[in-house]
């Protein structure tokens, strides 16, 4: 879509849920014009409301891209852990959470440059983001990886955080590759990479 169109394509959108669309329109004009470049009439003009609407549902600009972390976030909390519901391995697990992660940012490249980009703009938006939702979904991962562990499927000499902490890093620069790529691919199957690596390391066998 043109970054021209923004605008127009949210407008066309019926408004039932102002909140949403606000944080929709937000998502997008922060990935077009970066979070500090981007003003809340921006925000507002794309949403089809008035400038005064916005500060009806947020406090200013960065209660405006907290809120898009917090949904976001709380979202694949939920969704992954009613996945992870129906699976009975650590293996199964980590891999469901791998695709997972990559298909939720794949489908949506706006969020995916807000996340990568946008959230990283400043030391203090990225300690408020470490110490919010992504430290539940940072524990997820080291739990399945300490049940790993005591199953004895995973090696039980390494820190099951510091595990964690490295499974994230790979699948986050998977995301921060493809969003600043000159090349069109498909980001989901990057999951079977990280995969590979994590469960079978780099040594031949």
């Amino acid at each position: 879509m043109p970054k021209n169109s923004i605008a127009s394509a949210v407008v066309k959108t019926p408004v039932t849920d102002k909140r949403g669309a606000i944080l929709r329109a937000a998502t997008s004009v922060f990935a077009e014009k970066g979070f500090f470049n981007a003003k809340v009439a921006d925000i507002a003009k794309a949403a089809g409301v008035a400038d005064g609407t916005v500060y009806l549902y947020f406090k200013n600009k960065d209660d405006v891209l907290h809120s898009i972390f917090d949904r976001a976030m709380e979202e694949f909390i939920a969704d992954g852990r009613r996945e992870l519901e129906s699976l009975s391995t650590p293996e199964e697990k980590l891999r469901r959470i791998a695709e997972l992660h990559l298909e939720r940012l794949s489908a949506d490249r706006d969020m995916a440059i807000v996340f990568q980009v946008e959230l990283r703009g400043s030391i203090k938006f990225m300690q408020e983001f470490s110490a919010a939702g992504f430290a539940e979904y940072l524990d997820i991962i080291r739990a399945t990886i300490a049940e790993g562990q005591k199953s004895g499927v995973l090696r039980g000499d390494l820190k099951p955080i510091v595990c964690a902490k490295m499974f994230y890093g790979a699948l986050d620069e998977m995301v921060t590759n493809w969003i600043l790529s000159s090349k069109s691919y498909p980001l989901a199957p990057m999951a079977d990479e990280v995969m590979k690596v994590f469960f079978g390391g780099l040594l031949a066998k």
